[in-house]
């Protein structure tokens, strides 16, 4: 079900938003807070594109009427440019009633959503987006807008967890099930640090009867767990017990000639950051992955933590 040859035009998320609809208050006295919503994306692994067109953003207050954030005009996004602490604006500088907030919407024009893979060549596959025109992706939760300030939330899409291939593919080529996460910037932090690739690849498959680790198939991911000493597991989106945070892929940076990796708006808290080079190319199924390196990493909001390098000194 590849599309046909014809291109569309990836443009940042930065159209202002005009406010409308909504006509009830959060706060029984009248107030007013200031929000600003930027949208993020972990890596996919295969994925070079992931363009979704948003067309709304929806916010529903606790004892309110929903508001909404039309866009001017149908914007889209590759997604997967938002990596490593990168954002672009949804909603900019809005004002809107003061208090708690129970759910956040964004409506998807499902004709212009697509993706592209890498490994065809960045053929263009369609994207089933259910319901996105109508009840849009869904995030419920908790989160509040303060009073007669600005506060600035970011919302993280992780394309790896959200891209499925589905069976029979009766839809389209691929199927949108939506992992997003909602923080408030004033409450994460980041975890950097390095891979020394090098070692760990001459260090593995050295043959079978040692009982040395399979080869490396790519350069690898630090795949990041709520809380310390956690249980590794692979990413698979039908088992939510045990599943990753985020997934990480390293990069090597040329300049340096170092394996970079960045795991950006992590609330803060304890973690377990592990290494794994093994390709784990399915996210729908228990793929064994061996993991090197384990280390737990406590977050501190505002600050930058720098993990030990992977992996760990003998």
């Amino acid at each position: 079900m590849i599309r046909s040859a014809k291109y569309l035009s990836v443009a940042a998320l930065t159209t202002a938003l005009a406010a409308c609809g909504g006509g009830g208050s959060v706060s029984g006295d009248g107030t007013t807070g200031t929000m600003s919503l930027g949208i993020t994306d972990a890596p996919a692994l295969d994925l070079s594109t992931v363009t979704i067109a948003f067309t709304k953003v929806r916010l529903k207050p606790e004892d309110g009427d929903w508001i909404e954030f039309p866009l001017n005009g149908f914007e889209t996004q590759n997604l997967l440019d938002l990596q490593g602490g990168v954002t672009r604006p949804l909603v900019t500088d809005e004002k809107v009633p003061a208090g708690n907030y129970t759910e956040l919407r964004l409506i998807v024009d499902t004709d212009r959503s697509f993706v592209k893979r890498q490994s065809t060549g960045d053929n263009e596959y369609t994207l089933a987006v259910p319901s996105g025109e109508q009840s849009g992706l869904k995030l419920k939760g908790h989160f509040v807008v303060a009073a007669d300030t600005t506060t600035n939330f970011t919302l993280d899409f992780d394309a790896r967890k959200s891209i499925v291939d589905p069976p029979g593919k009766a839809l389209a080529d691929y199927m949108l099930k939506p992992s997003l996460r909602l923080v408030n910037n004033l409450n994460v932090g980041s975890i950097q640090g390095t891979v020394d690739y090098a070692r760990i690849s001459s260090t593995r498959g050295a043959n079978d009867s040692t009982g040395a680790l399979a080869d490396c198939e790519y350069e690898g991911s630090v795949y990041v767990f709520s809380g310390a000493d956690a249980t590794l597991a692979d990413l698979n989106v039908n088992n939510e017990d045990g599943n990753p945070l985020a997934v990480i892929p390293v990069k090597l940076d040329t300049e340096t000639g170092l394996y970079t990796y960045t795991a950006a708006f992590l609330p803060e808290g304890d973690y377990t950051i592990a290494y794994s080079c093994q390709l784990d190319d399915n996210n729908q199924t228990d793929n064994n992955v061996e993991f090197d390196g384990k280390q737990n990493v406590n977050v501190v909001a505002g600050d930058k933590t720098i993990a030990q390098d992977i992996p760990l000194a003998p």
